[in-house]
């Protein structure tokens, strides 16, 4: 007699459970690469205007108040396209807002190439900041939503690496290219133009989230996404499935400190597929003390991770060095973020995503203010590569906990408004900077950065822990 069929392993968990069980696959490599390289480019226009700065210093005689708004105007646009960004990524998809953002950037940062003078360089400056803002939280958002469970942190840390890929590119740039002429600086903006290319891979080649195809209803695109992760990592499929109906639907995700679905239920009668998320969610009984603790921790380590590199080239440019030894002292310090990279994406997963967060603050805070007191090349060095390292360590914990924070339905919202509120601290710190250089040099300028590395710890101390949870639906 013939043994009656087995049913496949994931025949009774819900499309997100059978995504949260998968093995790492090269699918999710292809995810994973897909989207860092767009956040690559998205750290090598970030990076490229911290050393064109210090060009146009000299070329178009700059005073430092000009050069504090040339710094901090993309972060203008950075804080509105990271609200907006997140509102839209919950409402039209994460992958469409994605290559959008990828577009937006990468047309104004060529176009910016062609600026004849500050005023017009402003406002492209701006324009590259609406996408800038709004691809990050986006970019974490997708990639999160697929990473198994209990990698998840991990995966985000590797994402969020690809930001040192990209500040160094952007320093190689800035070393060989921008000093070799006086048109060197428009030549490092005419290679921005890549992102508005990769776009088009993007919008793609890269599968839409599957918990926000659910929450708008469409179950069938969902079901073959799911089905397409599986069969890469070789586990059968469940038997078809009637469309708009998943296994366990009716069964509700929950973890420590996470609140269940029925804290986000609209109106009576209000369609789930069609119900936008609102920013009253994240202020609400349930989610405001993890809202105020991301949204202090996003300030304190905006404004002083901007604070100090945004300005480093131009510092020590005004501290006596050449231009192009100054842009090879940020280079060098550009290289220590990949093992503080590597160093968070190990923790991440033992030590817990808030532990891990903290840790790498306190480092940030004391490496802050003993390159504040450096007295030779060689303690700047060694000092700035400590910064470098500890600061970039902390952004990729950052990254990995502030989407699990929220459930589905707010999930981009909130991490997209998280990032918005960090921006306006991006605006402040390079506008104060040259204030505090010349009130006290240095080692005013570093202090006051590491007791925002302080504040940015003591919030991150009242952040969820999620590691190895499942994310909340």
């Amino acid at each position: 007699m013939t043994a009656p069929p087995q049913s496949a392993p994931n025949a009774h968990r819900t499309r997100p459970e059978r995504l949260d069980t998968l093995p790492f696959t090269r699918r999710h490599g292809r995810l994973l690469t897909g989207s860092g390289i767009g956040w690559a480019l998205d750290a090598m226009d970030v990076g490229l205007i911290s050393f064109i700065m210090a060009a146009l210093a000299q070329q178009w005689a700059l005073t430092q108040t000009e050069l504090g708004w040339l710094g901090s105007i993309g972060f203008v646009g950075m804080a509105l396209g990271a609200s907006l960004g997140g509102l839209l990524a919950d409402k039209i998809g994460r992958r469409s807002v994605f290559a959008l953002t990828l577009l937006v950037y990468g047309l104004a940062t060529g176009a910016s190439a062609l600026a004849g003078g500050l005023a017009v360089l402003l406002v492209l400056r701006f324009i590259v900041g609406l996408g800038l803002g709004a691809e990050l939280p986006v970019a974490s958002t997708l990639v999160s939503e697929f990473a198994p469970s209990r990698i998840r942190g991990r995966v985000v840390v590797i994402l969020e690496a690809f930001w040192a890929v990209g500040w160094l590119l952007a320093a190689l740039v800035a070393y060989f290219i921008v000093p070799l002429s006086d048109n060197g600086w428009r030549w490092a903006f005419a290679i921005g133009l890549v992102p508005a290319l990769y776009a088009i891979y993007v919008r793609r080649g890269l599968p839409e989230s599957v918990r926000f195809l659910e929450a708008k209803g469409r179950h069938a695109e969902a079901e073959r996404v799911v089905r397409e992760f599986e069969a890469a990592a070789g586990v059968p499929a469940p038997p078809t499935q009637v469309p708009g109906q998943t296994p366990g639907a009716d069964r509700q995700v929950t973890g420590p400190d996470q609140p269940s679905h029925a804290a986000y239920e609209g109106p009576v009668g209000e369609a789930e597929a069609t119900r936008a998320a609102r920013l009253a969610d994240l202020f609400g009984p349930v989610l405001r003390r993890r809202t105020v603790a991301l949204w202090l921790t996003w300030f304190g380590v905006n404004f002083a991770y901007y604070g100090a590199f945004i300005w480093i080239p131009s510092l020590l440019y005004a501290d006596g060095f050449t231009l192009v030894r100054s842009f090879q002292f940020t280079l060098i310090i550009t290289l220590a973020q990949l093992p503080g990279y590597a160093l968070s994406a190990l923790l991440i997963e033992v030590w817990g995503r808030r532990a891990t967060l903290a840790a790498f603050l306190a480092a940030s805070a004391v490496s802050a203010v003993l390159f504040g007191q450096a007295q030779s090349a060689t303690m700047l060095l060694v000092t700035g590569c400590a910064l470098s390292m500890a600061n970039l360590g902390a952004w990729g914990a950052l990254y990995a906990v502030t989407p699990e924070a929220y459930p589905t339905q707010v999930r981009a919202t909130g991490a997209g408004s998280a990032a918005a509120f960090g921006r306006i601290a991006s605006i402040i710190a390079p506008l104060l900077v040259p204030v505090l250089f010349r009130g006290g040099g240095l080692g005013l300028v570093f202090a006051v950065l590491g007791a925002a590395f302080l504040l940015a710890m003591v919030a991150a101390l009242f952040l969820p822990e999620m590691a190895g949870e499942e994310l909340t639906e």
